[in-house]
């Protein structure tokens, strides 16, 4: 292909991971300076205790005379450096398909196209999400939840995590059929994405378990939510898939636990046992049900009625 047809595809500069939580992904290098490091203003966070905060930057510099642009990749006096193909650099040109080592991580410079790009968008979304629900998968949802914990505890805000399990679920199986239990984990999904918010996020976390972090809420904002989510279940009549029948509906129910964040804990991972932990006494307690970690005080009980009445 000649250099004028390669230039007409539109081709754009991108990093795309190749290790990692955000594998596959393709980053855009849309600004004349790309910083990446692990602190949360860079544009290219890398989540890693061997990642320097302000690790290296990727500079966009056009020639006018020769019409020419030019993609240098600079380290920035990081700790444990950067590799660019296996070897530690200073200051270095890029080229289409080189590979930047930093910390645990590799990505590839890669000049892409549009269908480039739309290619790469889907790979990421079959790795990163259940192919059932269209729910993130349970890595990526553990992924997004600490970016989120991270964020959430610089700038001082609240949120809270959901534990939801389908409630008899093998019964669901046992009288309809594996093709009615995947069909109602399906509907399940997306009865819960209808109910969280944009900028949510809500996962599969495999079998008939589902997860969610609400953001910017509070223990009672989030019982709220979680109340919503437990009666559109009760209240839906769910699809019974069977051959050569008039079609039918069956209904089941889900139990919901709740945690929150900073009061419960700070660590994400201990959020998420902790509204495991709310999930089962859910299902002790009669299932069909949300249950919090901890019981709310009278101040949240209060901040919670308003909700409520809406």
């Amino acid at each position: 292909m000649s250099k004028a047809k390669r230039q007409d595809r539109d081709l754009r500069p991108a990093l795309v991971f190749l290790t990692g939580d955000l594998i596959a992904v393709p980053i855009p290098l849309e600004r004349e300076e790309v910083l990446l490091g692990r602190a949360l203003a860079a544009d290219v966070r890398i989540n890693d205790t061997q990642v320097s905060r302000r690790h290296a930057k990727i500079n966009t510099i056009f020639n006018a005379e020769s019409q020419t642009t030019e993609y240098i990749l600079m380290d920035l006096g990081s700790r444990n450096g950067t590799s660019l193909n296996g070897e530690k650099i200073v200051r270095e040109a890029l080229q289409n398909g080189d590979k930047i080592a930093i910390g645990e991580y590799i990505l590839r410079f890669d000049l892409l196209d549009e269908i480039d790009r739309e290619y790469q968008r889907q790979i990421h979304r079959l790795i990163s999400h259940d192919d059932l629900t269209g729910l993130l998968s349970s890595r990526s949802f553990f992924s997004e939840l600490r970016r989120e914990a991270a964020r959430a505890k610089a700038e001082n805000r609240p949120f809270c995590v959901l534990m939801m399990d389908i409630d008899n679920f093998k019964r669901v199986n046992d009288t309809y059929g594996h093709l009615t239990g995947s069909k109602t984990i399906e509907e399940i999904g997306a009865c819960i994405t209808e109910r969280v918010r944009s900028g949510d996020a809500a996962a599969r976390f495999g079998g008939e378990e589902f997860a969610a972090f609400l953001l910017d809420a509070e223990i009672g904002q989030a019982i709220v939510a979680a109340e919503r989510i437990r009666a559109e279940i009760e209240s839906r009549e769910f699809t019974v898939i069977w051959h050569n029948r008039p079609s039918e509906t069956h209904r089941v129910t889900i139990s919901i636990g709740v945690a929150s964040f900073p009061d419960d804990s700070s660590d994400p991972i201990e959020l998420i046992e902790m509204a495991d932990s709310a999930l089962y006494r859910a299902k002790r307690e009669g299932r069909n049900r949300v249950c919090a970690y901890r019981d709310l005080t009278r101040e949240e009980l209060e901040r919670q009625l308003p909700a409520r009445r809406q």
